[in-house]
């Protein structure tokens, strides 16, 4: 059975022995992000871990590395924990084709147990915040989902969008928000500037896995991310109400923060130690008030270690990558056979294919650039022949160091966007993008025989001399 919220999923990685629970008294800081840091380097079986005797917070539990290995996102997946990557890659892309999946209201959501509203919250008392990494620039929510609507459509259940964004708490009811320009809040947000109003948002914490990988997910404007985790855990997504915005929110969350994001306000945000490796800087970013908090009673709160891949971000963001860029790609191209983005968000893929003619390689890594997810983070792609794993990187490493003449097989692209947190950017923002087409080269098309060209005759200039002098006898 899919899991309704973020306990059952802690009791299946249970279950599995993918649960390290540590009892012993910890310090928030540094030994949380030290534990999560650490289970990224352990491999591909690293346990999620569980904290609840913590100095200095009273009955606070924190969960971390829930989703940070191949086991534990087969286990959220209900597949066998020895899954492969690929497998767990294709049964995602199975999945997918049953979207829609209508969602389902339900009521009496655990989260509405508690809540607390306007002057009387505190974040600092109801979270134990702590930083993730030391040359952060203050505590973070990162692993929330984030709930908005299109100011403009407010009644379309489609263009609700739910996404992760950073957030760091900047006092007891405010945060700053780092919503990026191609994704679906930052649209919203400018939609709701350009009205002159605040955009209304909710932010869910602590939630079943299913919903934290379609919050990651780069799907169209007008997908529902409930339509498609419905699709994904292969039955109806449970949603409930969310009474300050009446907003449409996982039903089984730990907690739910309401606000809005102020309209043209905009404080210092930053610096944060991101999924590149590295630390982005101090920025001006929007800002959140919150009106409302409804919470569990002892809930369990859920954060996202970041640094040097690998990190539990590349197992959440890596499937969710791989498969929206494999449809829009095999919906023009079917000659695509597998694509690779777990490579720190997609900034670097790998895509294998059939060909049809001279160049075809060239036009399918073009296409993959501008997808969605293409336009605001791929830089590199790497395109491979049909018989090549995009999964296997030894295949691939063979087929870079034979078939590629760098004379021909670059495509360099210039001055293009690319996701303002990558570090090599230059202004923040622009780079340029690469296309290395590693495949077996075709013969082109045969459009003429360019080495004889065809000359004028020898009695051409005559002949133009005498018809220009009957035209002027004519006139």
């Amino acid at each position: 059975m899919p899991f309704d919220d973020l306990r059952s999923f802690l009791d299946a990685l249970n279950e599995h022995g993918q649960l390290l629970r540590i009892s012993d008294e910890v310090q928030a800081e540094p030994d949380l992000a030290a534990a999560a840091n650490a289970a990224g380097r352990i491999g591909d079986a690293a346990p999620g871990l569980l904290f609840d005797n913590i100095h200095g917070f009273t009955d606070a539990t924190v969960a971390l590395n829930t989703l940070g290995s191949w086991t534990n996102h087969a286990i959220a997946m209900g597949m066998e924990p020895t899954t492969s990557t690929r497998e767990q890659v294709g049964e995602f892309i199975r999945r997918w084709e049953g979207f829609p999946i209508a969602a389902e209201r339900r009521e009496n959501a655990p989260w509405r147990e508690n809540s607390v509203e306007g002057e009387d919250i505190n974040l600092f008392d109801l979270l134990p915040l702590f930083r993730l990494n030391d040359g952060d620039g203050g505590f973070y929510i990162d692993k929330a989902a984030v709930v908005s609507r299109d100011p403009n459509d407010p009644g379309s259940f489609d263009k609700q969008n739910v996404g992760i964004y950073r957030m760091q708490v900047k006092g007891k009811r405010r945060l700053g928000i780092q919503p990026v320009p191609a994704h679906d809040i930052a649209l919203h947000l400018r939609a709701a500037e350009e009205r002159g109003e605040d955009l209304p948002i909710a932010i869910t914490l602590g939630n079943d896995p299913v919903i934290t990988l379609m919050a990651s997910t780069p799907l169209r404007y007008d997908q529902s991310e409930y339509e498609m985790a419905g699709a994904i855990r292969q039955a109806s997504y449970p949603i409930a109400t969310a009474p300050f915005t009446g907003f449409d929110v996982p039903w089984g969350s730990e907690m739910v923060i309401e606000g809005v994001i102020e309209s043209r306000k905009r404080e210092l945000e930053g610096p944060f130690g991101e999924f590149t490796g590295h630390y982005s800087g101090g920025h001006s970013m929007p800002v959140i008030r919150i009106e409302r908090v409804s919470y569990r009673t002892r809930p369990v709160f859920e954060s996202l270690y970041l640094g040097m891949p690998w990190t539990e971000i590349d197992y959440l963001m890596g499937p969710a990558t791989c498969v929206p860029l494999y449809q829009q790609l095999k919906e023009e191209f079917p000659e695509v056979q597998a694509v690779n983005a777990l490579y720190t968000h997609g900034l670097l893929a790998i895509v294998s294919t059939k060909k049809r003619y001279g160049g075809f390689a060239k036009a399918v890594g073009m296409r993959a650039m501008t997808t969605p997810h293409g336009l605001g983070y791929m830089k590199m792609v790497i395109v491979v022949d049909e018989d090549v794993d995009p999964f296997n990187l030894p295949q691939v490493m063979w087929a870079l160091s034979t078939k590629v003449n760098p004379a021909d097989d670059l495509v360099q692209l210039p001055n293009l966007s690319v996701v303002p947190l990558d570090p090599s950017s230059s202004p923040a923002g622009v780079t340029d993008k690469l296309i290395i087409d590693a495949t077996t080269p075709v013969a082109p098309d045969i459009r003429g025989h360019f080495s004889q060209p065809v000359r004028d005759l020898p009695e051409t200039a005559a002949w133009t001399t005498r018809i220009t002098s009957m035209i002027g006898a004519q006139r």
